[in-house]
């Protein structure tokens, strides 16, 4: 009987495909070892997110749209529609954090205040869908969470299971907003 490496046995285990349940596992509150930038650009859908003092005037159709720009940098285009029927904006900037692929750095305030520490945030991508359908970030301290998606609307069975796993992690989630979404996928 012939002995197959171990080095051999786990690579193989990589390479298998991964199944739907295992896609939508969020074990640990750590941001994913793998994301890819290019993927992740583009329209974001809020689906829900804990109560946030900026966001205090949204009540329909948050989206987050992220542009790569030539020097690193991704451009952050949060947007809302108030109580009012008014369509607001706020634009940030985000930087990866070099060894982490899947923490940012974000921050809305003005440039010249980038030296600041407390000016950036944390943002851990802490589950991102294989086909990049869905996202959810968060951070270590538990206090912001976001469930993103590419449509408008997400599968009831999926939001549950992903607020299932982020309690289990100890986010807030019996906080949790619901966004409500009347605008069209692009």
């Amino acid at each position: 009987m012939r002995l197959i490496p171990l080095p051999a046995v786990l690579l193989s285990l990589l390479l298998l495909p991964a199944s739907p349940v295992a896609a939508q596992d969020i074990s640990r509150n750590m941001p994913v070892p793998v994301l890819d930038l290019e993927r992740y650009a583009g329209t974001w859908y809020e689906v829900a997110h804990l109560p946030m003092f900026f966001q205090r005037k949204c009540v329909s159709d948050t989206t987050a749209t992220y542009t790569l720009q030539d020097d690193g940098t991704i451009e952050v285009r949060n947007a809302c529609t108030t109580a009012k029927g008014k369509r607001i904006e706020a634009l940030g900037v985000a930087q990866p954090v070099p060894g982490n692929p899947g923490s940012l750095r974000v921050r809305f305030a003005p440039k010249w205040t980038s030296w600041l520490p407390m000016t950036w945030a944390p943002y851990w991508v802490i589950g991102v869908d294989p086909d990049y359908r869905w996202a959810v970030v968060g951070g270590p301290d538990r206090d912001h969470l976001w469930i993103l998606s590419r449509d408008p609307v997400m599968d009831a069975q999926l939001y549950a299971t992903l607020v299932e796993q982020l309690g289990a992690l100890g986010y807030p989630v019996d906080e949790l907003v619901r966004g409500a979404q009347t605008l069209a996928s692009p």
